[in-house]
């Protein structure tokens, strides 16, 4: 029984707009891990991704298999007026197939010192339904994202 791993990482600041919205966290198509290409600028719905710095595409994940996904998340954001820090996994952000549905969502609190979180979550996935890290702030200016992580473990499984 093989485990389907993606593992996502940047180091490249991103700017997360103050306007109480939530953003895909984007990802660069160059991985520490993803044999099974479930982060791949060839998508599975025909589309090419470009520029991974600007299109929201380079957040997706398209899991390889159904079954038991393991998610994990690392965020690390600068220091800002803001507070209250949010993120959520999603299932279709981007309205591709199924329609975007959240998951594990958390609001966070200001905390002392820098602002390093780490998340996981477990749900059922599926090849034709991408997931994504999506984050949000309460600051009145834009702040960035300095470091972000996002990982997938596809463990078979059967839905009853």
């Amino acid at each position: 029984m093989t485990v389907r791993v993606c593992s996502l990482k940047t180091d490249t600041p991103q700017v997360i707009p103050a306007d109480g919205k939530y953003h895909v966290v984007r990802f660069p198509f160059v991985e520490s891990y993803d044999a099974h290409h479930m982060h791949d600028p060839a998508q599975p719905d025909g589309r090419q991704v470009k520029g991974w710095q600007r299109d929201d595409r380079a957040g997706l994940i398209w899991p390889a298999a159904d079954g038991w996904g393991s998610l994990s998340a690392m965020i690390y954001w600068e220091d800002g007026g803001y507070t209250e820090l949010r993120d959520r996994f999603v299932r279709d952000p981007l309205g591709l197939s199924t329609g975007a549905d959240s998951t594990a969502t958390e609001h966070r609190p200001r905390s002392p010192g820098q602002q390093f979180f780490h998340k996981s979550h477990e749900l059922f996935v599926h090849p034709g339904t991408p997931i994504a890290l999506l984050v949000a702030h309460n600051d009145s200016r834009a702040r960035r994202i300095t470091l972000a992580e996002l990982k997938l473990a596809i463990h078979p499984a059967q839905e009853s």
